[in-house]
């Protein structure tokens, strides 16, 4: 039973630990872009979009298609870093344990 308690313990601290990184992840703020840097989007570590920033030489009538790639582009370059920002901060947190496929957190 001595390990039973000592596991509830851990389980109580790693739910403590990982309420304080999703605080954490709401603060910081990682930017994706595409275009050589014409196009930028900035998204919230919870992947929340928070900033879109557009290079004026874009905003003609004429690259509207252009644009819209060029942000679709830049929103998956921002996710694909908080995605791998988030995983890197749950490995530091669960000490390396790899977690069994399709379980994620913390969304």
């Amino acid at each position: 039973m001595k390990n039973l308690g000592q596991m509830m313990k851990q389980a109580q601290e790693m739910q403590t630990r990982l309420a304080e990184m999703q605080a954490k992840l709401g603060e910081i703020e990682i930017t994706g872009e595409s275009g050589g840097g014409l196009v930028r989007v900035t998204l919230s570590g919870k992947a929340e979009a928070r900033r879109v920033s557009i290079d004026p030489s874009l905003a003609g009538a004429d690259d509207r298609e252009v644009l819209e790639d060029l942000l679709v582009a830049a929103f998956n370059d921002a996710k694909g870093k908080v995605e791998a920002h988030v995983a890197e901060k749950m490995k530091d947190l669960t000490g390396g344990l790899e977690l069994p496929p399709g379980f994620q957190l913390p969304f």
